[in-house]
């Protein structure tokens, strides 16, 4: 596909996929268009970069539908001096898009070839807020407090680590429940003790590694 098909791609997918499915904020609109989604795309994929489909990547893994990209980018109304935490850095696409619209970001993902190769594109585009960690974050990840967290694998219910890991105010997107029974949901912190969650959408999404389906029956 040449690249002129690449950017009418992008253009359909944006207007076609993204906009019809309620993802209207122009800053998040504007990170899709400028963020090239075939440069993330493993090169036997290319063709599908902008397909509403979930592109395999490495190890069994895949990219988000790019609508559910989307969704989350805008859910998590992202500031410019955001502290952001992504778990799951994958093919390294939503960490891109994460950087530019926010302040610093700590991504981490269990595959360390899925960090140095998202280190490596990250620096050909001249990213440099984002910080690479190789990792099992399925258990909660680092010290600090984040202002926005971005989980990019299934859980079958947000822990409270990673409740605990929202500074007053922020906010974190992840995907829960059983197997095709699954919502994407936004976790706000408003005090120190208190959260409040908010169901946006269903979909599907393979489950974090390391992190365990809840049983459905006890007996």
């Amino acid at each position: 596909m040449s690249e002129m098909n690449f950017e009418q791609a992008r253009f359909n997918m944006i207007e076609q996929q993204v906009r019809p499915w309620e993802v209207l904020d122009p800053r998040v609109l504007d990170v899709l268009d400028n963020i090239k989604r075939d440069f993330f795309v493993p090169e036997r994929y290319k063709r599908l970069a902008y397909a509403d489909i979930a592109v395999p990547i490495d190890h069994q893994q895949s990219m988000m539908h790019p609508v559910v990209e989307g969704r989350m980018l805008q859910a998590l109304s992202i500031s410019p001096d955001d502290r952001i935490l992504e778990i799951g850095t994958g093919s390294g696409f939503i960490t891109a898009c994460l950087a530019f619209l926010g302040g610093n970001v700590l991504s981490v993902d269990i595959y360390a070839d899925f960090i140095e190769t998202c280190g490596e594109k990250l620096k050909s585009l001249g990213v440099h807020n984002v910080k690479l960690q190789t990792g099992d974050a399925s258990k909660g990840w680092g010290e600090q407090n984040y202002d926005a967290i971005a989980i990019t694998g299934g859980l079958s219910s947000v822990e409270s680590v990673w409740l605990e890991k929202l500074a007053v105010g922020g906010r974190l997107f992840a995907v829960t429940g059983e197997d095709t029974l699954m919502n994407a949901v936004l976790i706000t912190r408003t005090s120190k003790n208190e959260w409040t969650t908010d169901s946006l959408f269903e979909t599907k999404l393979a489950y974090l590694i390391n992190t365990t389906k809840k049983n459905k029956f006890n007996f």
